[in-house]
């Protein structure tokens, strides 16, 4: 039950202030006035809205964007892991800055849409821009349920049109020409596991013994791994996994005879156990640089700011001559190395990699993928998730059921998969052959 209360302001003269109960059970005000009968409809209006659900703390509603984001948005939401990592990203790369001092109450779609012209502006990608208005429009969905805002900023608001591209599938010879270049036997094996699996990188890579059914050829798609920044990670630790893939389902799908085979082989000589992973990391010293041969004689450098030269491939070349050429960086490279090896220079540790087994993607993509890409000589920037492209499209290509290549690449949706149909490069062949017949009869 509400009531007013009476106290006497600095120049002597009564004042009413009114009390009510929330739906928490406490004493709030809903403001001071002159009069009684003023304050009494005040804490009777409060009350009403309390019974209707629709009351709330004042003074909520005049908190900043970034207390809300901070105090309140973040720290309650429920999301994954990695969907965390990002929007946290997000929010104080694109949106904090531009909203943070604002206060919720005050924040208009007139506000959006500066903020989403002065990304446009900035040179964000349009797709960027709608990820980070999706992230907004989250906040405040959140913000309006919970009574802090009375109108929902982001609807209405337009963000630039994201063209449609259309898909570039790995054909089989660019396959062989890249899997041929990768290094080592252990990733080629990876590679074309993903490419017969059609799996997803975190799914492939926490793929362990006793997901593979050897005798019926059937692998079992129950978790993934995923990696994230350590501050994101329940446990602080670089890699979480996850025990269910993307699409929250178990899927069951068979292997052929050949890449069964080999993985059988894989276990053997790698000797694994059953929860032992498949494809495991394994690091490698970096590989010393060559020494740039060195002609007789070097000769000297350019003239330096006073007008001194030195011989090539020496420590005054390098420091006094400013000299980068290959033979003065490789004799000053030489130089350090002696010196860090004799524990001087304060040498540091070797950088690792931060793993418990699993493969980093950086490492993979880095150390193993790009240099085979390059090495093939293939134009087509082939990225490891466009092995899960290909596999979709040359399962459809080949005349597979729509619904079994959904199954196997774990689609929510059946226009997923669609979308990997007719997509190779000979796609139109069939047409053009309809073409061509139909004309020849009316000649």
């Amino acid at each position: 039950m509400g009531f007013s209360r009476k106290r006497v302001a600095k120049n002597g003269k009564p004042r009413y202030t009114a009390y009510y109960t929330d739906l928490r059970g406490r004493e709030l005000s809903a403001g001071t006035f002159a009069s009684k009968k003023e304050a009494d409809k005040a804490w009777q209006k409060a009350e009403a809205k309390v019974a209707e659900g629709q009351a709330g703390n004042p003074a909520r509603k005049k908190q900043t964007f970034r207390r809300y984001v901070e105090k309140e948005w973040l720290p309650n939401h429920v999301m994954e892991a990695t969907t965390r990592e990002g929007y946290t990203y997000s929010i104080y790369a694109h949106i904090m800055t531009w909203f943070g001092s604002m206060r919720m109450v005050e924040i208009m779609p007139s506000d959006v849409r500066a903020w989403v012209k002065d990304q446009h502006d900035r040179g964000l990608s349009p797709t960027t821009i709608r990820l980070n208005k999706s992230i907004l429009s989250g906040i405040f969905t959140t913000a309006l349920n919970d009574q802090i805002t009375s109108l929902h900023p982001c609807k209405g608001v337009k963000t630039p049109t994201i063209a449609k591209k259309p898909l570039r599938i790995v054909t089989p010879e660019e396959f062989d020409k890249l899997y041929f270049a990768l290094p080592t036997e252990d990733a080629r094996l990876l590679a074309e596991t993903a490419i017969e699996s059609g799996m997803r990188w975190g799914e492939l890579t926490e793929l362990r013994v006793k997901d593979l059914d050897l005798l019926s050829r059937i692998v079992t798609v129950s978790r993934t791994i995923v990696e994230i920044n350590p501050k994101h990670h329940p446990q602080g630790k670089r890699f979480l996994i996850k025990d269910y893939p993307k699409d929250r389902e178990f899927r069951r799908f068979k292997l052929s005879p050949q890449i069964t085979t080999k993985l059988k082989q894989h276990i053997e000589d790698k000797k694994l156990e059953p929860d032992d992973l498949l494809f495991l990391y394994q690091h490698e010293e970096p590989a010393q640089k060559p020494k740039p041969e060195q002609p007789e004689p070097l000769g000297l450098t350019d003239p330096n700011a006073a007008g001194r030269r030195y011989r090539h491939g020496t420590l005054s070349a390098y420091s006094a001559g400013k000299c980068r050429c290959p033979h003065c960086r490789s004799a000053y490279a030489t130089y350090r190395a002696q010196r860090r090896s004799t524990g001087k220079d304060n040498p540091r540790n070797l950088r690792s990699w931060n793993t418990d087994g699993h493969i980093p993607r950086r490492w993979f993509r880095d150390h193993i993928w790009r240099p085979a890409l390059t090495a093939s000589g293939l134009e087509f920037k082939v990225k490891m998730h466009d092995l899960r492209h290909a596999h979709a499209s040359w399962l459809l290509a080949g005349g597979a059921d729509l619904q079994v290549v959904k199954e196997r690449l774990g689609h929510g949706s059946i226009s997923t998969t669609e979308k990997y149909l007719h997509t190779l490069p000979d796609a139109d062949d069939t047409a053009l052959d309809a073409l061509a017949r139909t004309r020849a009869r009316s000649r």
